[in-house]
């Protein structure tokens, strides 16, 4: 493809519109969340007062919300921004494969998820779990690639959204760094993970609503494109006139695409490591409902498909197709390298299709993704803030009564801190031009070698110490190795900007995950553990509720008098806030226990876990397997029909996943939903 010029990306907006959006929206969530929060603490039993509620939501959310969830907080900015640059650069593949790289991620997760309430309920983070089962060393092995991972992301999220804003409206890079997380910071400080669920919900209704507009416009209302006849046409012109180097007849309507197969393979890797080394994706399943878990992560593993492909599929191929467009922001020129990798081909395709209207749609969308996804890592940070110095240290050696509103005033203060660094961290990016694309493909250069061991931890009785040490720590250099001399080799040279190419990527990450994982399993046969999880099966629940007099007799009658809810009324909760104690209520590791504490039976437990490993299998097979790689090897050229076809099919698919985003989660709460409104005309009518 030929080098495009540097052609400066025209605002359509003006300033105070960014500032507007990023401020003035900003509050405007967080004033709607101390709201909702306000109504949950006066008419539920749930109070994010409660270190419980605060940082895993009393392990009550149902799956619709959780799907939500999952669907919000894994549509980072890279979710729109480098999708459609993928779009844009390798056709109709790089959606697709961006899709496969998040997708059975969670598919797989959801066997994790399966087993975190199965051997470890109680546990608030993944890092609680392996100081448990591993001691010191591992937790703070994991520790570090725990931070390093919403380093990566927090850089990611901040650094797109940043970029987007100012090539729309031209605000200050630095300031857009700095103020993107303070709105996000005040409504989960206010609501905790909870309140982080609920904007979710608004966030994804948001973001499905824009999806719907943008197919409505770009395939059928908008003069530029017109219809689906009049993109195909388009795009074919575009693979004439820019043919890509690898696809087949240099076309962008081929899976048969060499660096687009290469992208799918570093955003697999990517994706594994986004996800399994987040807290955040560990604070839903720890969040979610025993029964449910698995369900929930199935859902939205299939609902959060339909975001990077069928927006991208939109505006990234729209982006090319309108390239020659007068009205593209950077006509007569293509789109920059570095505006490419900054993610700025979905805005361009948005200015020319819906002109402002557009902007405005993109700017708001993203913005969403971004606040959605922030505000994850700031519930996650400080919950592994939380488990490390409160648990660790505090908890039992100088802090062992500490009540559960100081807890929680501890997790504020981080997340205030938390939220500055994060801007702090990303203005650092920037200024050595660092990007969205940068970070994208170094996210599985960095944080593969854990992935294995971290997914292990929880799910095989046989991993060891020994096995975890050798496997991250060999991994984690042969990857840096392989990282360094693929670059040299392949590019020629070892830079910055090289270091982030695909094949450097996907030398490293390949590298990194399967020695890993090799090593790990080959170590701990060697020694087996024969680990019974009754540890990890113990630990605590917090149990806000109690003091810690009688912290034994109400153990001993919890069930039966104090369940369902591990929370206190209205009127318990102001007769006992000043000396409630968080105390440690044991969850025993016996199956009569556990079916008690969950619900849920370890026999029903296995079930759902058997049904999540085939689910993921079956998933993987599908959209990894048998629809891209017939189409790769047969060297096929979509028509027009089979082109209507596959836009067709992305409609569809977005359709039936804004369902279940936007209409489940109402309904699986329809009577907590009515509770609360009762409450609330019943309050006015005493007044």
């Amino acid at each position: 493809m030929p080098q495009s010029t540097e052609t400066e990306f025209k605002p359509l907006l003006p300033e105070s519109v960014g500032y507007g959006v990023v401020v003035g929206v900003g509050f405007f969530f967080a004033a709607m969340m101390l709201g909702v929060t306000t109504l949950q603490t006066r008419f539920s039993k749930f109070s994010p007062s409660s270190s419980e509620e605060f940082s895993s939501a009393s392990r009550s959310v149902k799956p619709g919300l959780v799907c939500c969830g999952i669907v919000s907080a894994w549509t980072w900015s890279a979710t729109l921004l480098q999708s459609s640059t993928a779009a844009y650069t390798f056709g109709v593949s790089g959606p697709w494969w961006y899709g496969v790289g998040g997708t059975i991620q969670l598919a797989f997760f959801a066997m994790v998820a399966a087993k975190v309430k199965m051997n470890a309920n109680g546990a608030h983070t993944f890092l609680e779990i392996v100081k448990v089962r591993f001691g010191t060393g591992a937790h703070l092995l994991f520790t570090f690639y725990a931070f390093l991972c919403i380093l990566v992301v927090c850089g990611s999220l901040l650094l797109g959204g940043a970029s987007t804003v100012n090539a729309l409206t031209g605000m200050n890079v630095i300031a857009a760094c700095f103020l993107l997380p303070i709105g996000i910071a005040v409504y989960v400080i206010f609501g905790g993970l909870r309140a982080t669920f609920i904007c979710d919900y608004a966030h994804t209704m948001i973001l499905f609503v824009i999806i719907y507009i943008f197919f409505a416009n770009v395939y059928g209302t908008s003069d530029a494109t017109g219809s689906i006849r009049a993109m195909y046409d388009l795009l074919v012109h575009a693979g004439k006139n820019a043919p890509i180097d690898g696809n087949q007849d240099g076309s962008y309507l081929t899976m048969k695409s060499n660096q687009g197969l290469v992208f799918g393979a570093a955003t697999i890797l990517s994706g594994f490591s986004g996800v399994f080394c987040d807290q955040g994706y560990w604070q839903r399943a720890i969040a979610s409902a025993p029964r449910s878990t698995t369900k929930a992560y199935i859902l939205g593993g299939l609902s959060w498909f339909a975001v990077p492909w069928g927006f991208a599929s939109c505006l990234g191929l729209a982006a090319r197709a309108l390239v020659d467009d007068p009205r593209f922001p950077t006509y007569p020129s293509p789109l920059s390298p570095s505006q490419t990798s900054a993610g700025l081909a979905a805005p361009a395709a948005a200015a020319v299709v819906m002109g402002q209207g557009g902007a405005i749609a993109i700017l708001l969308v993203v913005f969403m993704a971004v606040t959605s996804a922030v505000s994850a890592e700031l519930i996650a940070v400080s919950s592994l803030v939380l488990c490390i110095s409160l648990c660790s240290l505090y908890r039992t050696y100088y802090w062992p009564t500490a009540t559960s509103a100081e807890i929680v005033r501890v997790s504020h203060y981080f997340i205030c801190f938390w939220a500055v660094w994060a801007g702090c961290w990303s203005t650092i990016l920037h200024q050595a031009s660092i990007d969205l694309g940068w970070l994208f493909y170094v996210q599985g250069v960095v944080l593969s070698p854990a992935v294995v061991p971290i997914a292990l931890t929880v799910t095989w009785s046989k991993l060891t110490r020994a096995g975890i040490f050798s496997g991250c720590i060999t991994g984690a250099v042969l990857g840096m190795l392989a990282w360094m001399i693929g670059c040299w080799k392949i590019y020629g040279e070892i830079n910055v900007q090289n270091l982030a190419e695909p094949y450097s990527a996907v030398c490293s990450g390949l590298t990194g995950l399967f020695f890993s994982g090799t090593i790990t399993v080959l170590i701990s046969l060697a020694k087996p553990a024969h680990y019974n999880f009754a540890e990890t099966r113990a630990i605590a629940v917090y149990d806000d509720s109690r003091s810690m007099s009688s912290a034994s007799d109400a153990a001993a009658d919890s069930n039966a008098q104090r369940r369902p809810d591990l929370y206190t009324t209205s009127q318990e909760k102001t007769s006992c806030k000043d000396n409630a104690t968080a105390i440690i209520v044991p969850i025993q590791p016996d199956d009569a226990n556990l079916e008690s504490a969950l619900g849920v039976s370890r026999v029903q437990l296995k079930k759902v876990f058997r049904r999540a490993a085939w689910y993921s299998l079956a998933l993987t097979l599908a959209v990894a397997i048998l629809v891209p790689i017939p189409m790769f090897f047969s060297h096929y050229v979509f028509s027009e029909r089979f082109y209507t076809f596959w836009v067709a099919c992305t409609i569809i698919w977005a359709a039936m996943s804004g369902v279940f985003c936007i209409f489940l989660p109402l309904w699986e709460s329809r009577w907590e939903i009515l509770a609360i409104i009762r409450g609330l005309v019943r309050s006015q009518t005493v007044q």
